[in-house]
């Protein structure tokens, strides 16, 4: 297969822009299994909404609330105003950012500007990406920590994006070898290195695997959300890679359910929940499934893409649900709300140990 040049790479990021501003990139049935999990209810907390902390500390960066802006875009010019709108905003709130996969930066010089966003936000936690399969296509340490040093980020993001690559006529499916480079780069890097899907989930052995290679924090990006597949098929260029891409749209492990298998799986690491929260008490739903941040990509895409002050309005409500959520189940801090039951499917709940 054809190297992808980087005019084609720059194409392809303007083009998954385009279509999930403009189309339905929503899985059509599979749903994150969010829906099957209920808080028990509180009526009486003895708590104080002020008095609710949902502060938190990782990788040497503190955040006012565990919500992350899920990896997106980057390398082109409506990429740039995006991320600038959204690194004000996560400034401001004083919440985790993730940056869209940097090969673009790397690749060409010119574009390093649409990643770089450290100077509107100095004080947030900030992930530089890069799609792990280019480890084997040519990347190695030294790309891994060129990326960091273009982003100022405080750590990397290895994205896994499988099937996304294989319905894409132009995609990179060597896969075999893998995670000893990953390894490689969580060894020798001097910052902590975060492995995620991109849509359809973190299986109990690949959690596994990752912790046992040393990776510093796992992102299920389950299903339910986008479906990285249907925005392949609103690309394809043919009716033979749109039919291919087509059948994988219900493909996936809800994002609850590898919640759940991640934590059995690397019981000892953060695990950040993604795939289709949509809103405050998801988070909340994730948080007592034992993740440490909800990663929101879509809305946020929309939102940036319509103002600053868009961006703003969906930061704060998505704060506001998750300390009412807080409040109604009597949870005064992060760590309380990670011990507190949910009831699954109307069975009666049992207390965490």
């Amino acid at each position: 297969m054809a190297k992808v040049t980087t005019s084609q790479t720059d194409q392809r990021k303007a083009d998954h822009i385009r279509i999930n501003l403009e189309e339905n990139v929503q899985f059509p049935r599979l749903t994150t299994g969010l829906e099957r999990f209920r808080f028990v209810h509180q009526a009486l907390p003895e708590l104080d909404i002020h008095a609710i902390d949902t502060s938190l500390s990782l990788f040497g960066r503190k955040l006012d609330t565990p919500l992350l802006i899920s990896s997106m875009t980057g390398g082109t010019e409506e990429a740039l105003r995006i991320n600038q709108v959204l690194a004000a905003g996560a400034q401001e709130h004083r919440i985790a950012m993730g940056l869209g996969s940097m090969r673009a930066a790397i690749e060409k010089p010119e574009l390093i500007p649409t990643f770089q966003v450290r100077h509107i936000a100095p004080d947030i936690l900030l992930f530089a990406n890069l799609g792990a399969v280019q480890l084997n296509y040519g990347y190695g340490v030294d790309e891994c920590r060129r990326a960091v040093e273009i982003a100022e980020a405080d750590a990397l993001i290895l994205h896994l994006n499988v099937l996304q690559e294989s319905v894409q006529p132009e995609g990179d499916t060597q896969w075999s070898g893998l995670l000893h480079k990953i390894e490689a780069v969580c060894q020798q890097l001097s910052v902590p290195v975060v492995v995620k899907e991109v849509g359809w989930g973190i299986s109990e052995q690949v959690a596994r695997q990752l912790a046992g290679i040393g990776v510093s924090a796992i992102d299920v990006a389950g299903s339910g959300g986008t479906s990285w597949s249907e925005v392949e098929y609103h690309r394809a260029p043919s009716a033979f890679h749109a039919k291919v891409a087509r059948s994988f749209a219900d493909w996936g492990i809800p994002t609850a359910e590898s919640l759940q298998m991640a934590r059995r799986g690397a019981p000892s690491l953060p695990l950040f929940a993604s795939g289709g929260l949509r809103d405050g008490i998801d988070i909340a739903k994730c948080i007592g499934l034992g993740a440490t941040l909800g990663g929101i990509a879509g809305p946020f895409l929309r939102a940036a893409a319509q103002s600053p002050e868009a961006l703003d309005e969906e930061i704060r409500i998505l704060s506001a649900q998750l300390c009412i959520a807080m409040l109604c189940v009597s949870a005064s801090t992060l760590d309380v709300l990670q011990k507190t039951p949910l009831i699954r499917d109307g069975e009666l709940p049992q207390a965490k140990q």
